[in-house]
Parts: structure tokens; sequence; C-alpha cells
């Protein structure tokens, strides 16, 4: 396990926290329209922590072709239909580039220091000079609205109860999922980032926003500076 990070519940655990059983129960969401309505038709996407393939597969579907990167060998035996690499994020060099790089699920805000600075740098590594990196940010309030929960229509309920700082900068998230049939709990190391702090990490790995593509926020399109 990754220092600060835990998961409990049926299934196998990746070093993060992330339960496999679980992931492939979550719904994907309107991530894969954001992505559709921001990158060129047919692009080539280097997903970057896909985990079973939630956007993998809804991407595939809409005619791009995926390269899926993810660290546990368990989350990409769920991928179907793509080339998956196994490689923690940080580590990663294909060599190569692509129309589009991908960084979702809040992996901009890693609590380590270095490890978001590696995870940038692969980025900024493996984007197309003309082409652009969508990263997903949390929104306002992450750390700071709590606790809080959804009821999901699919009759699962998912809650964030507490954010505890842990010093450096850097806070305790735990969260909370549960089916009618089993219970997975995360708990895992974030570091908060206002805009301004983003923009800079971002100017550090040699890149820059070119719009963001929420009105929260959240998703981001970023090009090579």
């Amino acid at each position: 396990m990754r220092e600060g990070h835990e998961g409990t519940g049926p299934g196998a655990v990746t070093p993060d926290g992330c339960a496999v059983e679980l992931y492939s129960r979550l719904p994907v969401g309107e991530e894969p329209d954001i992505v559709t309505a921001a990158v060129p038709a047919g692009a080539h996407v280097l997903e970057l922590g896909c985990g079973v393939g939630r956007m993998t597969h809804p991407l595939l579907e809409r005619g791009f072709t995926v390269t899926a990167v993810d660290e546990s060998a368990e989350m990409l035996d769920r991928v179907r239909g793509a080339r998956t690499v196994r490689s923690p994020i940080e580590d990663l060099d294909l060599r190569e580039t692509f129309d589009v790089v991908m960084l979702a699920s809040f992996l901009v805000h890693a609590g380590d220091e270095e490890v978001r600075r590696g995870i940038l740098r692969t980025c900024a590594r493996h984007v197309a000079r003309d082409g652009c990196v969508l990263i997903q940010r949390e929104g306002e309030g992450y750390h700071t609205d709590l606790p809080r929960e959804r009821v999901h229509p699919g009759g699962f309920t998912t809650r964030i109860l507490s954010s505890e700082p842990v010093g450096d900068g850097v806070n305790s998230v735990r969260a909370e999922y549960v089916f009618p049939d089993a219970t997975w709990t995360q708990t895992f190391r974030a570091r908060p980032l206002t805009r301004e702090e983003f923009e800079e990490a971002l100017a550090e790995a040699g890149l820059e926003v070119d719009r963001y593509l929420t009105e929260d926020r959240v998703w981001v399109r970023a090009v090579k500076r």
C-alpha cells in the first residue's frame, strides 16, 4: 500500500486503497461527454489511472483509441478493447506521444508532491505538441463541506466522511460506499490546491491552462507552454 492509503471491503484492493469490485460497480457519469466535447473525434487517448475502464469503455464506444495505464493488474484485467500498460503513472515513459493525455480521479492532488510532479511530467512527456492534457481537479469545498453523501439512482450511497490534516498541507480523506450487499471504505491522502497553486504546478511541468471545461472548473484542458 502507498503510505497513508487503505481500503476495506470485499475483493482485491489496489496500492492507493481502491477496491476493484467497488470500482467495477460505480457508474461513469458525464465525464466521457466532457472529454468528447473537448478533443478531436477519433483521437488517440492516453488514459492515466484507468482503473477497471469506467471511462475507457465509453470512450472506445465513441470512436477513440485508448491506451489505458494503471499500476494494478487486477484493475487492468477488467479493461476490454484497449491497449493496456501496467505502471505507476509517475514512472511511465512509453517513448511516444498522444493526441490527448487524460488524468482523471483527482490524481493531480496526490499528497506526495514528488509523485504529483512525476505525474505531471508524465503528462507533458506524452502529449503531442498540438495535443492536450485533460485534468480533473477537486471541486470547491471538497475538503470542507463535510460530511456529505449522495444517494445514487442505482441504489447505493457514497459518503465523504472526513478530511483531516496530517501535516505539510496534506489531508487524510476517508470515504465510504454502501451497497445493499456490501460496504467499502477508502482512506487516501490528498493535497488541496487553490486555482493558483494548480496552475503553478502545471507551469512547473511545462504545461498551462488552455481553458476550464466546466463551470465549476473541475475539468481542465491544458497544453504545452
